[in-house]
């Protein structure tokens, strides 16, 4: 509290205290997982699945065909575990993690603490931001900008009245007061002595002084019109058509009479913060949403919303109507991000898939997100996307390459495995590799070192590119596609050379 008394009654509603419904509706949410991240563990799952029921039937078709051909089965529980070990999706299972915590320190530099790995994937994949208006897009302090004169008053006679009355008054929008008539007309120096400050009370909803020059009075505008009414002198009708005026705009008119006489308004305006316009149009061309969520009424959100860039807004918000807006969102399919500050937040961030709340906010609100933002800046976001991007753009990289891997392994194990039952898979041994043993561990082997090397891409991760799917598709089949074949075929029959004789010494 700045100025004046708040008194609070404590009541047991039937419904429960506004506290108890915050918990229950924090309790209610509930993050769903991501497509991706959905799409992977299917993979993983369906790969290892087919990898095993593949290899034990290799070893029953082997048993069956070495009986039919009276030779010996060249399969072994020792061959079967190392075509099991070097076939299932290893390389990308290992590298997840690396994947994870890399994408997470990325983001540790740009001052934002993630709660865990997912919150970053699902970062990667978001379409629509909703954000806190006051804290978040605004400076949440109400900054005086203009001094709009009425009735033949000047504009510095206004400035210094508004001045006078304001030097008492320690709030940041009295301050801001104090300041602008100072920039505007180097009104400063003041004189205190003689003068009587009236504080602002919430039944007079007014303040100012009493000096010399007479009473000079500020507030709302219906106080003040009550103030200049009992002296017997009417309200300006040119300054209720200014109050309209500056409540279009998005503002808060304060109006200054000075012995019962309307001098002028001063609009207050929340302030949007520096480059938040700028901020929203690239997370526009992004293809992500932005959504300003306030408890202004809509004439008020609507000029915010233009003033501050966005694609859309929530007027007269409540808690509930957040949560249902971003469930709302989701059931249609949506990635939704939340970012804000205040208690009244923590039910929208809990439900959120990526939740970002402000480090000058609530402890409530941090509890419920997944992210910590320590700069509270409500565009980071961007740069959490980008790095959720990245992050997807690594593991897909690295899928694409450990998928096509586990081809090249097929034809290095497989033909050398089972020529001696059918010397005619001879021709799909195109590596030339020496003899089954040599190939499973080479095989093997390679299997172990990939990995190892793969783990400095995974932590610088892959660069980011701002290019459509079908673009980046083709990119990954080229370069991670293409490469996973021909890389194990040069490293497998390198790493044979060198086993082969080895074996034959033994």
């Amino acid at each position: 509290m700045l100025s004046d008394w708040l008194v609070v009654r404590v009541t047991q509603e039937e419904g429960g205290s506004f506290l108890d419904k915050m918990i229950a509706m924090v309790e209610g949410a509930n993050r769903k997982k991501t497509p991706n991240e959905i799409a992977l563990e299917i993979l993983l799952v369906a790969l290892s699945i087919i990898f095993v029921l593949v290899t034990a039937s290799l070893y029953a078709y082997s048993a069956f065909s070495a009986g039919q051909m009276g030779g010996q089965n060249p399969t072994s529980a020792v061959s079967l575990v190392a075509l099991l070990i070097c076939l299932a999706p290893t390389t990308i299972g290992a590298l997840l993690s690396a994947i994870g915590i890399a994408g997470m320190s990325r983001l540790n530099q740009a001052n934002v603490l993630a709660m865990s790995g997912r919150a970053i994937e699902a970062a990667g994949d978001v379409d629509v931001l909703l954000l806190d208006k006051t804290g978040t897009i605004t400076l949440g302090n109400r900054q005086a900008v203009a001094f709009l004169p009425v009735d033949g008053c000047t504009e510095q006679e206004l400035a210094d009245a508004a001045q006078l009355s304001s030097l008492p008054d320690e709030t940041p929008e009295g301050r801001s007061i104090v300041v602008l008539a100072k920039e505007q007309f180097g009104i400063r120096g003041r004189e205190l002595a003689h003068m009587r400050f009236i504080p602002f009370t919430a039944q007079t909803r007014m303040s100012g002084v009493d000096c010399d020059d007479g009473e000079i009075r500020k507030g709302a505008a219906d106080a003040v019109r009550a103030y200049v009414g009992q002296a017997g002198n009417p309200f300006s009708e040119q300054c209720a058509k200014c109050v309209d005026e500056v409540a279009r705009q998005g503002g808060t008119p304060l109006v200054v009479a000075k012995n019962h006489k309307v001098l002028g308004v001063i609009h207050l305006k929340d302030i949007i913060k520096d480059g938040v316009k700028e901020k929203f149009a690239d997370l526009r061309k992004m293809g992500i949403r932005t959504i300003m969520i306030t408890g202004d009424n809509p004439v008020t959100a609507a000029a915010i919303a233009a003033e501050a860039g966005v694609d859309d807004f929530l007027a007269e918000a409540t808690p509930e109507a957040k949560l249902d807006m971003i469930r709302k969102f989701q059931e249609e399919g949506h990635l939704v991000a939340m970012t804000g500050d205040g208690t009244n937040d923590a039910p929208a961030l809990a439900q959120a898939d990526v939740a970002v709340a402000m480090n000058s906010g609530t402890q409530a609100a941090k509890e419920a997100g997944n992210m910590v933002d320590l700069d509270s800046s409500p565009t980071k976001l961007i740069e959490i996307v980008r790095i959720g991007k990245q992050l997807l753009m690594t593991r897909g990289s690295l899928t694409t390459f450990s998928i096509a891997n586990d081809i090249a392994k097929y034809f290095a194990i497989i033909p050398a495995l089972f020529m001696g039952l059918y010397p005619g898979l001879g021709a799909l041994n195109i590596m030339g590799l020496a003899s089954p043993s040599s190939a499973i561990l080479s095989a093997l082997i390679y299997n172990a070192l990939i990995i190892v090397a793969l783990i400095p891409l995974a932590l610088r991760g892959v660069k980011y590119r701002e290019v459509p799917a079908g673009s980046l598709l083709r990119h990954n089949l080229l370069v991670y596609g293409l490469g996973g074949i021909l890389v194990p075929f040069a490293a497998i029959k390198l790493i044979d050379l060198i086993v082969a004789p080895l074996l034959a010494a033994l």
